[in-house]
């Protein structure tokens, strides 16, 4: 997108909102971890072009197909942005027997109950 001249690819979360709702999910005893996510148009699946996107996104933690959209709207009319993620499986080969799809659904439960205290304070 920066190349072609079509805006930025790069949306920054809300830090100070960010900042709030890691600090209530710690307080909370959830897991929680921040970085970049990248916004992929297919899920990477192969160990070539999960290092192909850390090279390219050296600090990437997470991946996804929705988050991009979402900032770049909040950002357009001025509604500060974060995403909230729990992750099921690791960025590379497919390996299904590893896949935590229930644990990250109910870790975003938890996460989702908090969201309303951060969100209005």
């Amino acid at each position: 997108m920066d190349e072609l001249g079509f805006g930025s690819s790069i949306v920054a979360a809300d830090a100070e909102l960010a900042a709030r709702l890691r600090h209530e999910l710690q307080r909370a005893g959830l897991a929680v971890s921040g970085g970049t996510a990248v916004t992929v148009s297919t899920a990477t699946g192969t160990a070539e072009t999960a290092a192909e996107l850390l090279r390219r996104v050296p600090d990437a933690a997470a991946e996804g197909m929705e988050g991009f959209g979402v900032a770049t709207a909040a950002q357009q009319f001025g509604v500060p942005a974060l995403e909230l993620r729990a992750i099921s499986n690791a960025v590379g080969p497919r390996d299904r027997d590893a896949w935590r799809i229930k644990d990250a659904l109910d870790a975003l439960q938890a996460a989702s109950s908090i969201l309303r205290e951060v969100i209005t304070s």
